[in-house]
């Protein structure tokens, strides 16, 4: 057996270890995957060269680099699909509840911030649904399924940018700081919770890095909310909303773009 060695730069969140494991999950050579989030690396397994391997990694655009690539005769511990299923469904819940939480909270707020992040959350839920769908499917239905997600979540990202344009151009409406800072930390709580159900389930110890938490997009995409609030309070403009709106918006298109790799 051989184990490869890779730095992923711009793998940063739990979601992204996903699209990985989706990402390699044709590959039948591959017999484990070892992720250390924190330090952005991953170790894999396999039989035979990792060319294919490296490629399949360099198309998600993550700034993929092969560190080494060596003889192992490690052990290989047989998975816990029942474990990992289950783990999977409780972040997908905690992440679908979160995302009707903050979008009808930005809705009543009139807080494009807060339905940016709703989004944001949508996305990691499509991620972690893609990854319960792709249990036991072929190849050909995982693709369509990303493709149809990637689309999906493409179009709400693209049609929140067009409504931060109207409000920029036309709709002088200042969001409830209240709400925006009161819902974006009651969203934080969630992120903290599914990231730290994440670590727990591959670490003995049972603790979450903290470095984990504050490298997530997720995380910082909270932040961003509570801080645009407090310059809603203290500016009374709406334009700190828009420009929060606009970033993860932004993040959230990227993802998309993202989840259609897997499609290819």
């Amino acid at each position: 057996m051989t184990k490869s060695t890779y730095t992923i730069s711009k793998m940063d969140c739990a979601s992204e270890e996903q699209l990985i494991r989706m990402k390699l999950d044709r590959f039948s050579t591959i017999s484990s995957l070892t992720f250390d989030i924190p330090g952005r690396t991953l170790e894999v397994i396999h039989s035979g060269p990792q060319n294919e391997i490296f490629s399949a990694l360099d198309s998600l655009n993550f700034n993929t680099v092969l560190v080494k690539s060596e003889h192992t005769t490690t052990t290989l511990n047989h998975t816990d699909h029942d474990a990992e299923r289950k783990l999977l469904y409780q972040v997908l819940m905690i992440n679908a509840f979160f995302f009707v939480l903050e979008l009808i909270a930005g809705f009543i707020a009139h807080s494009m911030g807060l339905m940016a992040d709703s989004l944001d959350m949508l996305a990691d839920s499509i991620v972690y649904g893609l990854s319960l769908f792709a249990v036991g499917s072929s190849q050909g239905k995982k693709k369509n399924v990303a493709r149809i997600s990637g689309y999906f979540q493409l179009t709400l990202a693209l049609l929140g940018l067009a409504e931060v344009i109207r409000r920029f151009v036309g709709l002088d409406v200042v969001p409830s700081f209240q709400i925006m800072i009161g819902i974006a930390a009651f969203a934080l709580i969630g992120n903290a919770l599914s990231l730290y159900l994440l670590q727990k389930s591959k670490s003995k110890e049972a603790h979450m890095q903290a470095s984990m938490i504050f490298t997530s997009n997720d995380v910082i995409a909270n932040l961003g909310v509570i801080a645009a609030g407090i310059l809603v309070l203290f500016t009374g403009s709406n334009y700190p909303d828009l420009a929060i709106g606009i970033i993860i918006f932004g993040i959230v298109a990227r993802g998309a773009f993202r989840i259609l790799q897997l499609g290819r």
